[in-house]
């Protein structure tokens, strides 16, 4: 990794995305029956930052590791971030017509059709990680590996059963982080933990890249609270103020913008904090911190 006055973010982000969305495609090629595929491609391919495994790839990085025999399972956590996309933006739930720029699946295909494309997208996340680990890790790493992602997947779930309960209602701010921590931040944290648990950190490694991961994905939801209610449709690629139109909780809702921005910005010292000493090797891991917070200056 180069110096730290040296890292080049956008660079280093623009070329793992190619190789990360190469091995999307390859993982998700076509197959029977041919709409479902097409339902599931089409979200998958629709963009998207590749947030999630991006970190597993500077995790590994930061241990020293190389991240190329993980990319299924950072490309894992982002078949569950997508599939989660899909299902939030039923009429069932947060019922959204854009996504990424793009009309929302059940638009294009139906609502039958993207439930079940969610669903087969969260077994298929499940496949890789058993058939696509085991020959470049030890079965032990493959299983933990598993049990983390489905461990990371029912808490994202947890948390959006939560925030639809809360829908309209007053809700204290301990509620309000178990929403975010859990919503968002359980496949966050998993994505930092995989690529912990593959590269064989230390104990006290694998308690920092969680402390680390933990602010990472409250900070990440923050500022989306934040840009929901600053941005434009185009700037966001979704319908803005739809949270708020919904009487969701959201950290601008609870506290006021100016309050938000001063929690986010207490996060990221949060999030920073466990990467301490680390120096050079936890450039990416830091930068991208300063990414999601810097996005709704």
């Amino acid at each position: 990794m180069p110096p730290a006055a040296a890292f080049d973010l956008p660079t280093y982000w623009q070329a793992w995305r190619v190789t990360i969305e190469g091995e999307l495609d390859r993982l998700s090629a076509h197959r029977e029956p041919a709409k479902l595929w097409d339902a599931m491609r089409y979200s998958l391919q629709a963009g998207g930052k590749r947030v999630r495994p991006l970190l597993t790839v500077a995790t590994l990085e930061a241990l020293g590791r190389d991240p190329r025999p993980a990319l299924p399972a950072a490309c894992a956590v982002e078949l569950i971030h997508t599939q989660s996309l899909i299902h939030d933006d039923l009429p069932a739930m947060d019922d959204d017509d854009l996504r990424r720029g793009k009309p929302t699946n059940h638009k294009v295909f139906g609502e039958a059709n993207a439930i079940l494309a969610g669903d087969a997208m969260l077994a298929h996340a499940f496949v890789l990680l058993a058939a696509e680990l085991t020959p470049a890790y030890r079965p032990e790493l493959a299983l933990a590996a598993i049990r983390e992602l489905a461990e990371a997947t029912v808490a994202m779930v947890s948390g959006q059963v939560v925030d639809i309960e809360s829908e309209g209602q007053a809700v204290a701010a301990d509620v309000l982080e178990y929403i975010h921590r859990h919503k968002t931040g359980a496949l966050i944290r998993a994505a930092v933990r995989l690529g912990g648990i593959l590269g064989e950190a230390s104990a006290d490694d694998m308690q920092r890249l969680g402390a680390y991961a933990e602010e990472l994905g409250l900070a990440f939801q923050i500022a989306d609270d934040i840009l929901d209610g600053t941005k434009t449709a185009e700037e966001l690629g979704k319908t803005p103020g739809k949270d708020q139109d919904a009487g969701k909780a959201t950290y601008v809702t609870l506290y006021g913008l100016a309050e938000a921005r001063r929690r986010l910005a207490e996060a990221r010292e949060r999030a920073l904090a466990p990467l301490a000493g680390w120096g050079e090797r936890a450039t990416a891991l830091g930068a991208i911190v300063g990414y999601v917070v810097d996005q709704v200056a």
